[in-house]
């Protein structure tokens, strides 16, 4: 049953993963970096954990972490702050324990 199921699946185009579904950019190229952390008041086991190692790898004097994500996307020009805000609001934020920020680089 599971080959049928498979056989039904739409195959990725020769070339490797989305090879066939890339469009060339509408304006010369941008980086934009979008910085993700958890909210004040939501326990971070992570950024614990971390400042629990460097503690016994003898690095005092740290008394707290927050750890953190960090993407670099590369845009078109065309590509407006708004439709930023969307895409971090839809996918590159859980926007009840994060927050975020938008950077756009200097080429």
């Amino acid at each position: 049953m599971w080959m049928k199921l498979r056989e039904s699946l739409p195959r990725a185009p020769l070339g490797g993963i989305g090879g066939g579904n890339i469009r060339p950019a509408k304006g010369p190229a941008m980086k934009v970096r979008v910085s993700v952390s958890l909210k004040n008041g939501v326990l971070d086991p992570q950024g614990r954990a971390i400042q629990h190692s460097l503690e016994g790898m003898g690095f005092g004097g740290v008394t707290d972490v927050r750890a953190g994500r960090m993407f670099e996307l590369e845009v078109d020009e065309t590509i407006t702050d708004a439709a930023l805000n969307e895409m971090c609001k839809k996918l590159l934020a859980n926007m009840v324990i994060e927050n975020y920020r938008i950077e756009r680089l200097e080429a």
